[in-house]
């Protein structure tokens, strides 16, 4: 057997589908199948059940799916740290996470990061959902993915870094407008713009709204928080969305931020394999971000101060709180 036949059967695991990984590779479905056959025959099991609808890992498939899945990615964490010793500074930190979120939590951080490592390459790889930036963490080839919180999950370590508390957006000559709070139960009354039910943040304030048992009316969906904003400004409903770092609350101008002290807040941070493995460019980038998601949260008026959990990365992986938060 190979490297590559053990990358490819991780990949089909992964994705439940041979020909969802031909196309990844850019290969025909045999040409997979044709790996998974040569590690069948080494094993002297079978590894993959058939299905109508894509393939499974058997029991011995799953034994072999775990031990390969932490090899390779132990493996390809390896070989980037080589690179980087051999590179010096010149490496590279990559990231993947949502489409707004290096606008919202790294934009400082990016240019101070840019200033102390002007040969490091920055590169960032956008998922549609905190399940998706798992799964790339997973594959290897990623070094942090910033994440919704929500439970562990298995082989990948998690760090919050901010709690984020959920506000209503509203125009500002909504009657809503010149509330000081908002309560759970007068979000019945209102028709929200929704939030994607596949992400992180849609299924916590889904299932947030299930326990004060709220039923919400709902006609407008989007993708990411920043559209929603937008919607709620045009006047075509209310949002509920986290309360970003640096945009005051209530806010001003067209659109007003009114809390919703009832929801539990939101908490995001960082997510890696093995944060022992992480390379001293990509921990330096994931302390960055944090400090810089608690100095702007600090700047942040009108709700309680959410609870940021600002940690610096130690060189054995562990977390501590940083004295300037």
């Amino acid at each position: 057997m190979t490297l590559d036949d053990l990358r490819v059967f991780v990949s089909v695991c992964r994705a439940g589908s041979l020909s969802a990984v031909a196309r990844e590779l850019g290969c025909t479905q045999s040409a997979v199948s044709q790996h998974v056959k040569r590690l069948e025959r080494e094993s002297g099991v079978s590894l993959l059940e058939r299905r109508p609808r894509g393939v499974v890992p058997t029991a011995a498939g799953r034994v072999l799916w775990d031990a390969a899945a932490d090899s390779i990615a132990g493996l390809d964490v390896a070989l980037r740290r080589v690179g980087d010793l051999v590179n010096g500074d010149s490496g590279a930190v990559r990231v993947t996470t949502g489409g707004t979120t290096v606008r919202h939590f790294m934009a400082e951080a990016v240019v101070a990061f840019r200033q102390r490592y002007p040969k490091v390459s920055l590169e960032f790889q956008t998922e549609t959902s905190s399940r998706r930036c798992f799964e790339a963490l997973a594959d290897g080839h990623l070094d942090l993915a910033w994440v919704t919180m929500d439970g562990p999950v298995r082989g990948i370590e998690q760090r919050p870094v901010v709690d984020l508390p959920w506000v209503l957006a509203v125009r500002a000559d909504d009657p809503l407008a010149s509330r000081s709070r908002v309560d759970a139960a007068d979000l019945a009354d209102v028709r929200l713009i929704r939030l994607p039910h596949n992400s992180t943040s849609g299924a916590r304030l889904d299932a947030a709204f299930a326990e004060a048992g709220i039923r919400s009316r709902s006609d407008t969906g989007v993708a990411d928080w920043d559209t929603a904003l937008l919607l709620a400004e045009l006047g075509l409903g209310h949002a509920v969305v986290p309360a970003l770092p640096g945009r005051p609350v209530p806010g001003d101008g067209p659109l007003r931020l009114i809390p919703v002290p009832a929801l539990p807040p939101l908490s995001v941070g960082w997510a890696v394999r093995r944060w022992d493995a992480l390379s001293p460019l990509a921990r330096y980038f994931a302390e960055t971000v944090a400090r810089g998601c608690g100095q702007r949260d600090a700047a942040t008026s009108g709700v309680p101060a959410p609870r940021t959990a600002v940690k610096a990365i130690d060189d054995r992986g562990r977390t501590r709180h940083d004295p300037s938060s």
